[in-house]
């Protein structure tokens, strides 16, 4: 089975969606033991950075022109994409749950619809309408009183940044590549969003704390390396390796429904490593969000095109580079990313 067919396709895509699911569980432990969101963003992103760097540059191939004139999309990956929805979402977990907060953070494209129907004065089709109201009806579900214990104010706060820094994220990624490659564009936008918050660390601005001592990871005490190194290789560098891989096979649509696994298994390493179980209302409610945003997210790559203005051409087209917005579009849930991101 070649990677290049559907089949092969899909299995990438899934290896992407657990990739990116790891974050969460391993997160977690650092920062219960002492690791600050600011401290853990920044050796995440610069790590996975440093890890994605050689592959970036052959992709680009001396090519510098293309970084420069898609220099405002790696600032928007760096500042928006990893530092603002990444930290966000770190801040998040320190409170509530790895699925509640990843889902409450899924809800960046319904924040992206009503932006446009705001500024377009147009309404959104009817699958965009039916699946908003089925992701709203959710929430309420996640985060109301059936929830597995009172959730925290202060946590769903952030999990919303995290949505909002990713709605705006989806935006930046709708921007024309001009021929920067989607690597590229993620490497150098890990190292640009951890070097930004390593700054704002080390100047006092954001606290910034971190704990050498070993922590907890599957009920055995490891050094405190192993579970950031798996955070950097595996839940970042991996997952964004394989997610523009799978979008760049599949297309952006195919590959982001294929990405909404990433809560299922968000889910299941979070009861895995940190025994942490959503109650049945919870459950009904990730479904509902889940078909919600695969509605949604039919319209997610027009709706962020909308959203921007009128843009310059790209680079001619360079073999090898393509599906390069659509890829990060794809990519973007921590991290997701992250980060992200997801």
């Amino acid at each position: 089975m070649k990677i290049s067919s559907l089949p092969g396709g899909l299995i990438v895509a899934a290896i992407a969606a657990i990739s990116f699911g790891t974050s969460g569980a391993l997160v977690k432990p650092m920062l219960e033991a002492g690791w600050s969101p600011t401290a853990a963003v920044t050796a995440r992103a610069l790590t996975a950075g440093l890890v994605l760097l050689p592959l970036a540059l052959y992709s680009l191939r001396g090519r510098w022109a293309a970084l420069w004139l898609g220099r405002w999309r790696v600032l928007g990956m760096g500042i928006v994409g990893v530092a603002c929805t990444q930290l966000a979402y770190f801040a998040a977990l320190q409170t509530i749950p790895v699925s509640t907060a990843l889902l409450i953070e899924f809800l960046a494209p319904l924040i992206l619809v009503g932006f446009v129907w705001v500024t377009t004065k147009r309404m959104p089709r009817r699958t965009v309408l039916l699946g908003s109201a089925l992701a709203v009806g959710g929430l309420l579900l996640v985060i109301g009183p059936g929830a597995i214990r009172a959730v925290d104010p202060v946590g769903v706060l952030f999990a919303f940044g995290a949505a909002i820094a990713c709605a705006v994220f989806f935006v930046v990624a709708a921007r024309p590549a001009r021929g920067l490659p989607p690597i590229a564009l993620a490497a150098f936008g890990l190292l640009v969003g951890g070097g930004v918050l390593g700054l704002l660390g080390l100047t006092g601005l954001l606290p910034f704390t971190a704990s050498l001592r070993d922590l907890s990871l599957l009920g055995t005490l490891v050094p405190w390396w192993v579970p950031l190194l798996a955070l950097a290789v595996i839940s970042t560098a991996i997952a964004y390796v394989a997610g523009i891989t799978a979008a760049g096979i599949l297309g952006s649509r195919l590959a982001s429904f294929v990405g909404l696994l990433e809560v299922i298994f968000a889910s299941l390493f979070a009861w895995l490593l940190l025994d942490e179980v959503l109650a049945p209302l919870q459950l009904l409610g990730g479904l509902l969000i889940l078909g919600g945003i695969a509605a949604v997210g039919e319209e997610r790559v027009e709706l962020a095109a909308e959203a921007l203005p009128p843009d310059e051409p790209e680079l001619p087209h360079v073999h090898g580079d393509t599906h390069g917005d659509d890829d990060e579009a794809a990519a973007s849930n921590e991290t997701t990313a992250a980060a992200s991101a997801h």
